[in-house]
């Protein structure tokens, strides 16, 4: 029950970090930043471009990480879909793109670093960083950078040059939380290691 309510905690402070994203115009990475792009671009709202697009990643998960984390990611994007969803109910308000891109940065990349030690994820990406560090041993913060570096390029044509750099500034504070707490996160991200039934709260005392 206790991994649930951490997993809840780390998708309320995903989504708090993508809507101070939304906000400033500012996209992040990965099928969350793409989601964003488009959803400036079509007529259709963050939370159901999100939910679709990461559809096809659920059938690698399946198969590379098994049918428990297939399903807490499953339950995390629902989760922070139906999060960003009430962004309608907030006033109007628009933050400025490099406040925007520090503290949104940051929110978000503590948000998914919680989901990752809980053996969750926000899709895309986000599974094959997890994928890199259990297979290779890899840096999840780096390989997330990598993949969302592609994004922002390819969102640059919405968003244009300025918030592109902005964009980039957000991904690389995102990163560089997630791989602060990477040791802790693999620690969780071994399907047979004992260490992963630690509670989180635990780990994060270390």
């Amino acid at each position: 029950m206790k991994k649930v309510l951490w997993i809840i905690l780390g998708c309320t402070i995903a989504s708090i970090g993508v809507l101070i994203l939304r906000h400033s115009h500012v996209v992040t990475g990965g099928t969350a930043g793409l989601s964003l792009s488009l959803s400036y671009a079509l007529p259709l709202s963050f939370a159901v471009i999100f939910f679709l697009i990461n559809i096809p990643f659920y059938l690698f998960s399946f198969f590379q990480m098994g049918w428990k984390f297939t399903a807490t990611t499953i339950g995390s994007v629902s989760l922070l879909s139906l999060l960003t969803s009430l962004d309608h109910l907030l006033p109007s308000f628009t933050l400025p793109s490099l406040m925007g891109a520090v503290t949104g940065g940051l929110i978000a990349g503590l948000g998914l670093s919680i989901l990752f030690m809980n053996g969750a994820s926000l899709g895309g990406a986000n599974i094959l960083a997890l994928f890199a560090q259990r297979k290779f041993g890899w840096d999840p913060g780096k390989v997330n950078f990598s993949f969302d570096f592609l994004v922002v390029l390819s969102s640059m044509y919405s968003i244009g040059l300025s918030k592109g750099i902005f964009s980039v500034i957000s991904i690389a504070i995102t990163g560089f939380v997630i791989s602060y707490f990477k040791q802790k996160i693999a620690l969780h991200n071994q399907p047979t290691s004992a260490s992963s039934t630690q509670p989180l709260d635990n780990a994060l005392s270390k």
